[in-house]
């Protein structure tokens, strides 16, 4: 990735030193990293919508308003990775690191593989 808005689902407060969290829709924050030129330029935080009305789609639209063009997550339901998918925000996995920094330089290197229906989250509508 050269160029463009990452979010990392985090806990507690987030940010490029913080925690990524397992489940997308469950984080306490978003941790953006706009990259340019294949560097990390500026990074912020903004809290989670949570599963209130409008349930898992509420993070697809806050993440689309944002300008968010990739997501790394360790977990995410289909209903979710679809309206993800619909907002034009590619979505990649990582199920084994915690920690921010290195799954977005693993991103920047083209070394996290974007996820694949069969690795989403089954059940409930949890996104």
């Amino acid at each position: 990735m050269q160029k463009g808005r990452v979010a990392v689902p985090s806990t507690g407060e987030g940010g490029l030193d913080g925690q990524r969290s397992g489940h997308f829709g469950h984080c306490d924050v978003f941790t953006f990293i706009d990259v340019e030129g294949g560097e990390i330029r500026e990074v912020s935080t903004i809290r989670n919508g949570g599963h209130v009305q409008g349930g898992c789609m509420v993070p697809v639209n806050l993440l689309a308003e944002h300008n968010v063009n990739a997501l790394i997550v360790g977990g995410i339901g289909m209903r979710p990775l679809m309206g993800f998918r619909q907002a034009g925000i590619d979505v990649y996995h990582d199920a084994e690191r915690g920690n921010i920094r290195p799954v977005v330089e693993d991103l920047i290197a083209d070394r996290l593989p974007m996820i694949d229906d069969s690795q989403v989250c089954g059940g409930g509508g949890k996104g």
